[in-house]
């Protein structure tokens, strides 16, 4: 079954609970679960004309979050454009995906009668594919000049328009390897444009919000254009405490048809080491699998161990899991990923990767890398930005246990310890 990101309800902590485990897309509205104060905030940013960066690693609910915003903006007259962008391939894709939102509302909202009009110029009767092919058609940069006429008409709705571009780091990563591919350079022209559009229409109703679950930040100050998101209020969507996600969990267990003994829910935090709200649910659901499949009644601690080894780590580790590495890896050029695992499997197996420890990697690298300093900082800063790693006092640990102890399993036959390496000791 495939899981939704996060399941939510809009009750407070000392509210009842009423919550069943639902498979699908991100969820809002009456599910919605445990944000409340993270919307409150973020509502009274957009409200305010305030642009906002919202990160957080994957499967912490980014997405859910940035819809039921949109929602809740919908019921008092704004219009609500969302726009995933981790699949366009040129500003072009992206400038009609956006063109393809805003049409579908029109009928349904008060889009300004300057957006009717724009839309009969230019995209009257045309599909989507085919408004592509017309920007195209129109010239290398034909998507500046569509887009600007789109961003104008949108900033002038009443009372505003709230542009969520989800996962824009990705594409930006995408777009960064064609422009090496083709000597081009789209990639920072399409983000300066962006910035652009912000600091044109700023005090207007349109409002921007860009979310992505790898490091903006690390991202454009590799690209060297740090600035091109200054303007952007950063807010990052962390996990749940252990108390909201025992109080998630304790409501899944209201609606289960086994009984689950209290320590149960203390243990599945604790063996996640993190409250990422998708693999909270996610454990939940496989205990209450491992129930029917053996004819269980009630769940204990000791089954959520049974679970984490034999499911978490097993197969169903190996249909999560490697997204956070494929992620990572869309971060980060290919040599500056190979340096990032290195410190993940030193971390994983050695349980911290030490001052020590990167001394001797930047040795190694410095054979066959220029700069391998600056490698190992992009790579730790990409780590602990995207929620991989953590700073301690002794070095950087993984944060996530799950992670972790998958990544033991995978490096432990092959890792060799960096101290343990020729040159090592000194």
């Amino acid at each position: 079954m495939l899981l939704t990101p996060t399941v939510f309800i809009k009750h407070s902590l000392r509210r009842p609970l009423e919550m069943k485990p639902q498979a699908g897309p991100p969820v809002t509205g009456e599910n919605f679960f445990n944000r409340d104060a993270e919307l409150r905030l973020l509502d009274a940013k957009v409200r305010g004309g305030t642009h906002v960066l919202l990160a957080g690693q994957r499967r912490m609910g980014k997405t859910s979050v940035a819809r039921e915003l949109g929602r809740r903006l919908q019921a008092d007259g704004w219009a609500f454009l969302f726009v995933d962008v981790e699949n366009a391939t040129s500003p072009s894709d992206i400038i009609r995906d956006i063109a393809k939102a805003a049409h579908a509302i029109t009928g349904a909202s008060r889009l300004t009668a300057e957006l009717g009009r724009w839309f009969k110029e230019n995209f009257e009767k045309l599909s989507a594919f085919e408004v592509g092919v017309k920007m195209r058609a129109a010239g290398d940069y034909a998507w500046r000049r569509q887009g600007e006429a789109l961003m104008r008409a949108c900033a002038n709705h009443d009372p505003g328009v709230l542009l969520v571009l989800d996962e824009l780091p990705i594409f930006l990563s995408h777009l960064l390897v064609q422009d090496e591919q083709d000597g081009t350079d789209e990639a920072h022209l399409f983000l300066r444009w962006l910035r652009g559009e912000r600091q044109h229409h700023a005090g207007s109703s349109l409002v921007q919000v860009v979310s992505g679950s790898i490091g903006m930040a690390p991202l454009v100050k590799r690209m060297g254009v740090p600035d091109s998101i200054n303007d952007l209020y950063s807010f990052r969507l962390g996990p749940w405490d252990r108390t909201r996600s025992i109080v998630c969990l304790k409501s899944l267990a209201e609606h289960s048809e086994v009984a689950v003994d209290d320590a149960v829910f203390g243990a599945i935090y604790d063996a996640l080491g993190v409250g990422i709200p998708h693999f909270i649910q996610s454990f939940f659901v496989r205990l209450q699998d491992f129930a029917v499949m053996n004819d269980r009644t009630r769940l204990t601690a000791e089954d959520v161990r049974i679970v984490y080894d034999n499911e978490l780590l097993g197969a169903a580790g190996d249909s999560d899991l490697p997204h956070y590495q494929n992620r990572l890896q869309k971060s980060l050029d290919e040599r500056t990923y190979q340096v990032a695992m290195e410190i993940q499997a030193e971390a994983a197996t050695q349980g911290i990767f030490t001052a020590d420890a990167r001394r001797v990697l930047e040795r190694a690298y410095s054979k066959v890398l220029p700069n391998p300093r600056e490698r190992v900082d992009e790579a730790l800063d990409v780590l602990v930005h995207d929620g991989h790693l953590e700073k301690t006092d002794g070095g950087h640990r993984l944060a996530f246990r799950l992670l972790e102890d998958w990544l033991r399993a995978r490096f432990s036959d092959h890792h060799v310890p960096l101290q343990q390496r020729t040159g090592g000791r000194h």
